[in-house]
């Protein structure tokens, strides 16, 4: 198999990206953040997410082997990436004076407690709709209640009967 040439450079193609997990719940794209203050908010996030990220590896890295290129001691990267942290802090706080967004407590317990998201949600969907069902059954009770009292009213007194339907 020495002889045997492999596939030429213009022969071979780049597999396509794979295709997102249709069971997934997770979109494969992230939707663009929304217009004005609260997306200005959910980028500013991101960007502190990020920071903290790469703050959490320099502080890696400064625990590590010290390698420098010019033989002199390595520059902090650790204050550099703290002073990061805070300058989207800052950010976030000069953004939050413009928003007037009132967040139930609830949901800030459930995020310091560390919830899972799609738990609660899951939670409060499933609590909705067995409230739901719960008034639903109510509403059908009254309206057979009534059904009964105007069939009794009729039988009974066709006057008052004929005078509960009218004013209907």
């Amino acid at each position: 198999m020495a002889g045997t040439p492999g596939p030429s450079p213009a022969v071979q193609q780049q597999a396509p990206p794979p295709l997102p997990d249709p069971q997934s719940p997770r979109e494969s794209v992230s939707p663009p953040p929304p217009d004005g203050p609260l997306g200005d908010v959910e980028e500013e996030i991101r960007a502190l997410h990020q920071a903290l990220y790469e703050l959490g590896c320099a502080v890696l890295d400064a625990h590590g082997p010290q390698k420098s290129a010019g033989g002199g001691p390595p520059k902090p990267l650790v204050p550099t990436k703290v002073n990061q942290v805070v300058a989207h802090l800052g950010r976030i706080e000069d953004i939050a004076e413009h928003i007037n967004v009132l967040v139930p407590i609830q949901i800030l317990d459930d995020v310091d407690n560390s919830r899972n998201p799609t738990t609660v949600t899951r939670d409060r969907i499933e609590r909705a709709a067995t409230e739901n069902q719960f008034m639903h059954g109510k509403i059908s009770a009254i309206e057979d209640y009534r059904s009964e009292l105007l069939d009794a009213l009729q039988e009974h007194f066709p006057e008052a009967a004929a005078a509960a339907t009218t004013s209907q």
